[in-house]
């Protein structure tokens, strides 16, 4: 499924994997525990979580555009005035991608969820 703007489901699947393994990355090399692959794995999911959420918010907020948004050249703007998105429709958009379903559910539009509720869009740089 494509938006008018041209950002394919791909890119939007691509971007959010950067940012996860992003965080996950973060999260192994510096709060994961014990000395064991196992245990540094097990230790490093909630950490993984909250720096994703905390990543994509301050990101889209000041930015626009999240680190995986940024590697594939896309950026979140408001939807009414194409300009950059207000903290709280950041937020909106961090919390309702964040429980996942809402990111891969679109309506007849091809704009996620997500991006209604926080009135946003994806687009391309």
């Amino acid at each position: 499924m494509t938006h008018p703007e041209g950002v394919s489901l791909g890119r939007r699947l691509a971007a959010i994997s950067i940012d996860w393994l992003a965080s996950y990355a973060i999260a192994f090399a510096f709060f994961a525990g014990g000395h064991n692959l196992g245990e540094r794995v097990s230790g490093a999911r909630i950490p993984t979580y909250l720096i994703f959420v905390i990543e994509y918010a301050v990101l889209v907020a000041l930015s626009g555009a999240s680190f995986g948004h940024k590697l594939l050249r896309l950026k979140v703007v408001d939807f009414s005035h194409g300009g950059l998105p207000n903290f709280r429709q950041s937020l909106i958009r961090t919390v309702l991608m964040a429980l996942v379903i809402t990111a891969v559910t679109y309506d007849e539009d091809g704009r996620g969820i997500h991006e209604r509720f926080s009135k946003t869009k994806l687009s391309r740089v």
